[in-house]
């Protein structure tokens, strides 16, 4: 398997001309934990369970498909002093999409987190980081802010939670925004167990490089 730390991964910039979005934030001494493709009831309550051992908190770009079927995921990720954004209403490559199926994906992924929480999304993560013209546009109706990564932990792989820790910490540092996943529905793996377990490695990570691990806007200016 052909593991690489995301600085080798040039052809996601490519991608991402089409969609600008936020790659890094700005608070000192943090760095953004994020998760996409949840919340599955199988991962997300153990992920939030070792999020709260770890003194970790993160943003998580829900599926709103997903959301439908534990709405209560939803409410419980954000009482537990975490973000809900949106990763869309499923988990299409909007490449591949018409201009008015990316649009109505993000109306009812929006709609969705909204019913779910009693609160509008802020921040909008395109599924494989594939966006386009289209999706911009969207953003821009909804008024959602997209955002990218900067380190990430290929743990839609079948991988181990000390490869996935290795991969975040490779491009870890202050500013950096890491992506991981709280389900298996989109992914080649079939158990999320890894990435579970790799958050506590990669806070002591954090922890040793002086960062603590926090929401993508509470690491904003202006919050």
């Amino acid at each position: 398997m052909n593991l690489h730390p995301f600085s080798a991964h040039t052809d996601l910039r490519e991608r991402w001309r089409a969609l600008p979005g936020r790659e890094r934030v700005e608070r000192p001494g943090a760095a953004a934990l994020s998760f996409d493709d949840g919340p599955d009831p199988a991962v997300t309550p153990a992920l939030l369970d070792a999020l709260d051992a770890a003194g970790a908190r993160a943003t998580f770009f829900v599926v709103g498909e997903q959301l439908l079927k534990a709405p209560s995921l939803g409410a419980e990720i954000l009482r537990r002093g975490h973000e809900v954004a949106l990763h869309g209403f499923g988990h299409p490559r909007h490449d591949e999409l018409a201009p008015g199926a990316s649009r109505d994906d993000l109306a009812k992924g929006h709609g969705a987190v909204e019913a779910a929480t009693g609160r509008a999304p802020r921040f909008f993560r395109p599924p494989y980081g594939q966006g386009t013209e289209a999706t911009q546009a969207a953003c821009e109706r909804l008024a959602l802010e997209p955002v990218h990564w900067s380190a990430w932990g290929l743990d839609w792989q079948p991988i181990d939670a000390e490869e996935i820790a290795a991969l975040v910490s490779a491009d870890l540092s202050e500013g950096a925004i890491v992506v991981l996943h709280d389900s298996t529905r989109y992914a080649p793996r079939e158990d999320a167990g890894p990435t579970v377990e790799a958050v506590g490695l990669v806070a002591t990570a954090a922890a040793d490089c002086g960062l603590s691990l926090l929401p993508v806007g509470e690491c904003l200016t202006g919050g």
